[in-house]
């Protein structure tokens, strides 16, 4: 079989379904470039930051739309790729093909949903074997997702991750020197990054998370490890966001949520934080693609846009909004273990 990445990935954007062997492939190449990054990437500005995608395929096209096209953005993503929409399999096969081909300028973290356990649950790994047969091709991600990192730190300034702070973890080197390359465990330091959640601001200390997982954080621990780490702010996702992205603690932390009309029934809006020279941050806001321009019929048997089941909190329910904000540098929604 010959190995011609572009084709790949310009079938990838036709939403063709690559071969179980091509998707073998991948995922073995992309696990030998993952191994060589570390727990926390340092990255450059300019950048463009995106929050959970969680399947929809056609809102990712929308994001590169917005934002532009690899290699022309340097792209950062914060996990959650897979489950609960309808795309799964073309969103993680596009976006492993994308960083394959230029690893620089494309940074996949882990979310929570980069899971054995999740994903078995909320719809990649069924996805998965309607359109293979097979569970094979859940095997070769979910097998990847063991190498991605856990952070990114850009300028020096802006921590990165999916979830949050943890109780066990006070500074930088903390997050280098834990062992990723497994399954994300039920609890731990590992488990907080990608399963914690900002607080109340009332609540100053951490606290146990709603979710079963993780923390909840208060402003006073996020300004001291921020502070601890030499940081101005830290930029997560894991969060639903109706407006597309959150301000929180002063200005401490922001949420970034680009899934748009989460589970084709939420009627939220999304973002993408980009970030330029000077740390100045913008928040590009969108809304979800036109059903005309995506191809409305379902695979398989998936019919009913109300069997997707969506989690972190929902109580069930176009236009680009530009936010400017300036980094201040120093030198769950409610998302259960059985819910997300």
């Amino acid at each position: 079989m010959a190995w011609d990445l572009d084709d790949y990935i310009e079938r990838c954007y036709r939403r063709e379904i690559l071969p179980e062997a091509t998707v073998r492939e991948i995922c073995a190449k992309l696990k030998e470039v993952l191994v060589t990054e570390c727990n926390v990437r340092h990255i450059q500005t300019p950048c463009t930051v995106v929050g959970d995608l969680h399947g929809q395929f056609y809102d990712v096209l929308e994001i590169f739309k917005i934002g532009g096209y690899a290699p022309n953005t340097n792209y950062v993503f914060l996990g959650d790729y897979v489950d609960r929409g309808y795309y799964s399999v073309e969103t993680i096969t596009l976006l492993a093909c994308l960083k394959l081909r230029w690893p620089d300028r494309i940074t996949l973290v882990r979310g929570n949903h980069e899971s054995r356990a999740v994903t078995q649950t909320y719809g990649f790994y069924t996805e998965c074997q309607r359109k293979y047969g097979s569970t094979k091709v859940w095997q070769h991600f979910t097998d990847m997702f063991d190498y991605m990192g856990l952070a990114v730190i850009i300028d020096g300034a802006i921590l990165c991750l999916h979830g949050g702070l943890s109780p066990s973890i006070h500074t930088l080197d903390q997050i280098r020197v834990l062992n990723r390359f497994r399954e994300i465990p039920h609890e731990g330091a590992m488990a907080d990054l990608v399963w914690s959640d900002p607080s109340l601001p009332s609540r100053t200390d951490f606290a146990v998370s709603p979710r079963g997982a993780g923390y909840l954080f208060g402003p006073v621990v996020t300004q001291h490890f921020l502070h601890t780490n030499g940081l101005g702010h830290l930029c997560r996702a894991h969060q639903l966001c109706m407006e597309g992205y959150q301000l929180l603690f002063d200005d401490q932390v922001s949420t970034v949520w680009s899934a748009p009309n989460y589970c084709y029934r939420a009627g939220n809006l999304a973002s993408v934080l980009e970030i330029s020279p000077g740390l100045e941050r913008l928040f590009n806001v969108f809304s979800a693609c036109p059903d005309a321009l995506r191809d409305v019929a379902l695979p398989g048997n998936a019919t009913d846009e109300r069997r997707v089941e969506c989690g972190h909190g929902l109580r069930t329910l176009g236009i680009v909004i530009v936010i400017v904000l300036a980094v201040v540098v120093p030198r769950r929604d409610v998302e259960r273990w059985t819910e997300s």
